[in-house]
């Protein structure tokens, strides 16, 4: 009721309120549009605060920590950043540069932080250094050096904080700040305690160090990455400078790094290995302690990532056993809903064997003790076990693909008793209490900006941490008058499946006018972009300047299950495609679109996907911005691109699946090319081919490059500028003369 309530003070408010512009420049620009939008949510250990990071006013980029105290309800803040940096800019390490990009880390100042085990401190990393504040006390600083220290964590008992330094593991005592240094042989093609490339970019795995409960152990990664490819990448600068970057950067098909997994013990500093296996050209994909201290679970994934083992390593006795496999036809896709009982010999895993995502309970010897959740619908995470109530918390897609909600299911197998606590239609991202008596709920509607509540179990609202009301006092109330409406719909693919859409009108939308259409495109596996959230972006401006915009979710995009999903293996670009013409079928005959005057713009993947449209459908497309594309498979990583096109040496799918065999199908003057000059995931190459081709073949486009900008090109001048030609560049092409 709340949620109707709300979006009818949107359409109220679109009434009372002056309608300003809401120019590129303003988009990108300070505060933010969203309002007093929170990151990094956490309730304490202890329960008594509910802390997060909150951009600046004056920048919403730059954040400071903050915390909302539920006994009393005040928000303060905690800790300003720009006081610690003593108002100077942050300067970041390439590496650490390199591991923001990795995690699509847009924000700077304080960018993450953890609590200690009874939630009486906070640590956070700052400027290369890393700091601790114990609650209600000042700061404390542990490291002041000239090298830059990542990845930090407290010990369990949080009488360490752990970190990595020049490619090494240390650790510091929190009371003494004494250092010991755990690994020395880190430093060149060495990588202590560090996730390599494609962990990191494609794993989903950021760190390479993990301690024991017990806090007397971590185990580690050992990274040798010299059999990876060494390749020279040229960050042009824009005082006209070219720096020559060496990279190593594993290609489809060629070697990974070589990789170990040690423990050493804090106190004596010795050091063991676990066997991770006779085939070494594996993926370490995920690493866990046994609640125990000793016992590290691994799990193992093949080069082909149709098998993943799960291992137990008994580091005293130093033998292992197989607790269980999982094999698929195609792909297996990693996970984090591992989660040991502590007052139990069980587990809970989760498998996509059914063929959707679903959780079930495991012994320690690996016997499937049943289901925990089951049908034809996706679980996304295991948020919390409450072993104590014998409930199961997750978020996932019962209800419905495009909404992402909180749910409960007992902890003895019964599949059908599933709760859902999160009421709100939209979007809701959840932090789950340790005692599993309140949750904080982050969540967003279409209408709805973000907005963060305590809430218990059962789904009450306690009280509102951030409230955000759409009213006068909003930074988008100004612009709320001219907000594009969204509407929400299925079409079928080929084969019968339903293909959510959300397509966005302009706010004075008349059905017996004739619009120009954008079709909004990514299109690759592992990512779902029809969702019913919040967003102010390129395609509202697009709306407001007289467009209709479409997202399609085609097959082979997450969250539907597997079948849907795996229609891509060994053939990418082609359902999709075919998906994403069938919706601008469905555009053309909407009576309100204009079927001579439709676009299509994507970044990565999706500048992928604008390339391959203009290519073999150029009579719907007329006009396509791509975004750092990539146009041959063969230049991406090893994990992402042989997981759905398999070994590049074998077979034809690496061809049919590049742009190559038919961009001759694109007509000139329909496509503009973007790409940062500095790019280490998508690299710069991809653009270059491309560019060398259609020369060849007499196609005339449009280039725009970045100098010094990574893949995301950050940056609010960058930004801007990069709309602004879109929205040129569209006009031009596709506004009526």
């Amino acid at each position: 009721m709340r949620t109707i309530l709300l979006a009818a003070g949107f359409a109220a408010l679109s009434s009372v309120v002056t309608a300003d512009e809401l120019t590129i420049d303003r988009m990108v620009g300070s505060p933010s549009l969203d309002g007093p939008k929170v990151a990094g949510l956490k309730i304490s250990p202890d329960g008594e605060r509910v802390t997060f990071l909150k951009g600046k006013d004056e920048d919403f980029r730059v954040q400071d920590l903050w915390e909302f105290h539920i006994a009393s309800g005040e928000t303060r803040l905690l800790v300003d950043s720009s006081d610690l940096l003593g108002g100077e800019d942050e300067v970041l390490s390439e590496v650490e540069k390199a591991r923001r990009e990795r995690q699509r880390i847009t924000a700077s100042g304080i960018v993450d932080y953890h609590y200690s085990k009874d939630g009486k401190s906070l640590l956070f990393p700052l400027g290369g250094d890393l700091y601790v504040l114990p609650i209600g006390g000042t700061v404390k600083r542990l490291t002041e050096t000239d090298a830059f220290e990542t990845d930090a964590k407290f010990s369990p008992e949080a009488t360490y904080v752990s970190f990595i330094r020049d490619q090494n593991l240390f650790i510091v005592n929190v009371d003494t700040g004494a250092e010991t240094q755990l690994t020395n042989d880190g430093g060149g093609t060495i990588l202590n305690g560090m996730a390599e490339f494609v962990a990191q970019e494609e794993m989903d795995r950021d760190t390479g160090y993990w301690w024991a409960p017990d806090e007397t152990r971590i185990a580690f990664t050992r990274v040798d990455e010299s059999p990876v490819k060494l390749v020279n990448r040229y960050e042009l600068s824009a005082d006209g400078g070219v720096t020559t970057i060496e990279q190593r950067y594993p290609f489809a098909g060629t070697d990974n790094v070589l990789i170990e997994l040690g423990v050493v013990e804090i106190e004596s500093g010795d050091m063991d290995w676990i066997d991770l296996g006779e085939e070494k050209d594996i993926y370490l994909a995920r690493v866990n302690w046994l609640p125990d201290s000793g016992h590290v679970a691994f799990q193992r994934q093949n080069r082909a990532q149709s098998k993943l083992d799960l291992v137990f390593a008994d580091v005293e006795k130093g033998t292992q056993s197989t607790i269980l496999t999982e094999t698929s036809d195609s792909w297996l896709t990693l996970h984090h809903n591992l989660t040991f009982l502590k007052d139990s010999d069980r587990f809970v895993w989760s498998s996509e064997r059914s063929g959707f995502r679903h959780l079930y309970l495991y012994d320690l010897e690996g016997n499937d003790l049943g289901a925990l959740t089951s049908g034809q619908w996706v679980v996304g995470k295991l948020e919390h076990v409450d072993e104590k109530a014998g409930t199961v918390y997750f978020s996932g897609f019962k209800d419905t693909p495009i909404e992402n909600h909180l749910y409960a299911v007992p902890l003895d197998p019964a599949p059908d008793k599933v709760t859902r606590l999160t009421a709100e239609s939209g979007w809701h991202g959840v932090d789950v209490g340790k005692d599993g008596s309140i949750f904080v709920d982050s969540f967003s509607g279409p209408d709805l900006p973000p907005r963060v509540a305590l809430k218990s179990m059962d789904g009450e609202i306690l009280t509102w941490i951030e409230d955000n009301p759409l009213d006068e006092t909003h930074p988008y109330a100004p612009f709320v008058e001219g907000h594009g409406g969204t509407v929400f719909g299925t079409i079928k693919a080929e084969d019968g499946a339903d293909l959510h859409y959300m397509m966005l009108r302009p706010a004075d939308f008349d059905p017996e006018k004739t619009y120009p259409a954008v079709v909004n495109v990514y299109g690759g596996p592992g990512v779902q972009r029809v969702r019913k959230a919040w967003g102010i972006d390129f395609d509202q401006i697009l709306v407001r300047n007289g467009y209709v915009v479409l997202k399609l979710d085609n097959r082979g995009s997450s969250n539907r299950g597997k079948a849907f999903e795996k229609v891509i293996y060994h053939n990418m670009g082609d359902r999709e495609v075919v998906d994403q013409v069938a919706a601008a079928e469905f555009l053309k005959g909407q009576g309100f679109v204009d079927p001579d005057r439709i676009g299509v713009y994507g970044w990565s993947y999706g500048g992928f996907m604008t390339i391959q449209l203009l290519s073999k459908a150029p009579e719907i497309f007329k006009a396509g911005l791509s975004v750092a594309p990539v146009t041959d498979w063969r230049l991406y990583d090893t994990h992402y691109t042989e997981r759905f096109l398999g070994d590049p040496n074998v077979g034809d799918a690496y061809d049919k699946s590049s742009v190559f065999p038919y961009v001759d199908g694109i007509r000139s003057g329909t496509l503009r090319l973007v790409h940062g000059m500095a790019d280490d995931n998508v690299f710069f190459d991809n653009t270059v081919k491309l560019m060398s081709q259609l020369q060849e073949s007499g196609v005339s486009f449009e280039l725009m490059t970045y100098p010094g900008k990574r893949h995301g090109i950050r940056g609010e001048k960058a930004r801007g500028h990069l709309w602004h030609d879109a929205l040129k560049f569209f006009d031009s092409r596709l506004k009526a003369e």
